[in-house]
């Protein structure tokens, strides 16, 4: 019934569109294209990447570097921060965008193409989850994810920063062959070497925002959040 209604309502608004249109455009029933779901809509979007991209962006901002290595993260991020800041987007299939001051390179995350100590700034989000659950044609891997992260260990300069950005609830499990979730305690433990310098989830909850600098406590109330680590190797 809802949808009858909807498309009374858009036969109604073509017809007035029509009779009223002054010939600018070619408007004709065949090339219709009906959008009947976006009336009195908020606009939708994927708290996840739209927040920690933002995220990630500002701590750039704040940090400074001559050059920032990023490890497959979204590629929206990069194109975005490259207008400010020279990106080398390292990706196992790189991508073709073709802009200025950034740079696409290949990288196996489990055998980066860097000495170790070398990158002063580096970020890999949204990734590591993946590793080694075989959903992108990876090999089966139950200890995927934590090579990766000894190699981001690996080549982070000592006194570099890395963001890194995987999900966190209150309990460690595998979603497979989606993603592994972890708790708070899992990553610091991962990252002995490194100082935190911030932690920021964005909770499950739709209508709350990131959490600046949050606890411990309010990272374990969550199924499936988004935790936002700055880290920095010690020297």
């Amino acid at each position: 019934m809802v949808k009858l209604i909807k498309k009374h309502k858009f036969n109604k608004e073509f017809k007035i569109f029509k009779k009223t249109d002054n010939q600018r455009f070619s408007v004709k029933s065949k090339d219709q294209y009906p959008c009947l779901n976006d009336k009195d809509m908020a606009t939708s979007f994927d708290k996840h990447y739209v927040y920690h991209s933002a995220w990630a962006a500002r701590k750039l901002k704040d940090i400074s570097p001559k050059k920032h290595i990023d490890i497959s993260s979204f590629t929206y991020f990069a194109t975005l921060v490259s207008a400010f800041i020279p990106i080398d987007f390292y990706e196992y299939n790189p991508t073709k965008i073709d802009l200025d001051n950034l740079t696409h390179k290949y990288a196996d995350l489990t055998r980066l193409p860097f000495d170790d100590n070398v990158v002063d700034c580096l970020s890999c989000m949204h990734v590591v989850e993946h590793i080694g659950l075989g959903r992108y044609s990876d090999a089966i891997d139950v200890d995927g994810d934590l090579k990766a992260i000894s190699e981001l260990k690996r080549v982070v300069a000592k006194g570099g920063y890395l963001l890194f950005v995987v999900p966190i609830g209150g309990q460690a499990k595998v979603m497979f062959n989606a993603h592994r979730i972890y708790n708070y305690r899992q990553i610091i433990s991962y990252f002995k070497e490194f100082e935190l310098v911030e932690f920021s989830p964005i909770p499950d909850q739709l209508e709350q925002g990131i959490i600046i600098n949050a606890t411990e406590e309010q990272s374990n109330q969550k199924k499936y959040g988004c935790g936002c680590f700055l880290l920095q190797k010690n020297g």
